[in-house]
């Protein structure tokens, strides 16, 4: 077996692709649907983004000329993040995910701090709990949206940002979370149908939607991060289910205000922590915590 880095090529990300729709696809916990082509061309995008802005953090293994597992990391400003880790169901058990997670962790091993979004999948639990991550149980909000529950939208003025506010996102960043995202907001801008900017002498938030789903949330007031999430679950579009997920305990918040709406809360994984508390308000990203 061999290790190398992952290539901002192609034919890489379409390899970690096929490999997480495989690794995935045969979980107990995760759901029997195929990805649309929009989450196929996101995943490419994220893929080559970390092979170009981390390399040292992104690396694919290989038995015989076959790719059987990857583990793609960056490092932002001190906090180490694995965004996204597989191998092969046949493989798994082997070695070979602790010595990609070995590689990916050696990128991150001047960093304090460390965030991973962790599935219910109780190895997936142990592995990064003996790593010395504290696990923090993460629910999930989903279901239809009650329009009746968002009538009082709140007096708190909310608009559509663009990349004119990198500083600003980057700065709240700090503040939740003690590292700016950076460039992953280039990506973020480029594939998220929009990202909602409040910013009032009360305080300043971001939220990132796509479709029905909330993909990233900051904000530094528990007040404004209510507004941001009820403005963007008014803007999923009638029919399409909504979904919030990476929810702990400390983002009661945002549990209230989905059952509110009429949405479903289950338990979903754990939100893994290394040096650090749960960021709140905030709604962490998977891929980009």
């Amino acid at each position: 077996m061999i290790l190398r880095q992952v290539r901002d090529s192609r034919a890489d990300a379409e390899t970690v692709r096929l490999i997480a729709t495989e690794a995935f696809g045969a979980r107990a916990d995760r759901a029997a649907t195929a990805p649309g082509a929009a989450e196929n061309i996101l995943h490419e995008a994220r893929t080559r983004h970390l092979a170009r802005t981390d390399p040292a953090g992104c690396w694919l293994a290989e038995e015989d000329g076959r790719a059987i597992g990857f583990a793609l990391s960056m490092r932002r400003e001190g906090v180490w993040i694995l965004a996204l880790f597989c191998v092969l169901p046949e493989f798994q058990g082997k070695g070979v995910g602790r010595l990609l997670l070995e590689r990916a962790a050696a990128h991150g091993r001047a960093c304090l701090r460390g965030m991973i979004g962790v599935s219910s999948d109780p190895a997936a639990a142990r592995r990064y709990r003996r790593a010395g991550y504290t696990l923090h149980p993460a629910m999930r909000l989903t279901g239809a949206v009650d329009r009746a529950g968002l009538l009082d939208a709140g007096d708190l003025p909310v608009h559509p940002g663009n990349a004119g506010h990198r500083d600003l996102l980057d700065s709240i960043d700090r503040r939740l979370r003690g590292a700016a995202h950076g460039p992953d907001h280039e990506l973020m801008l480029a594939h998220f149908d929009e990202v909602l900017i409040a910013d009032t002498l009360a305080g300043s938030g971001y939220c990132y939607r796509s479709d029905g789903s909330v993909k990233l949330l900051a904000a530094t007031s528990k007040r404004l991060a209510v507004r941001l999430l009820r403005e963007a679950l008014a803007r999923v579009p009638e029919g399409t289910p909504a979904r919030v997920e990476l929810l702990t305990a400390e983002q009661e918040w945002a549990v209230d205000v989905g059952l509110e709406v009429g949405l479903t809360l289950e338990n979903r994984g754990y939100l893994a922590l290394r040096g650090m508390r749960p960021p709140a308000p905030y709604l962490p990203n998977g891929a980009f915590l």
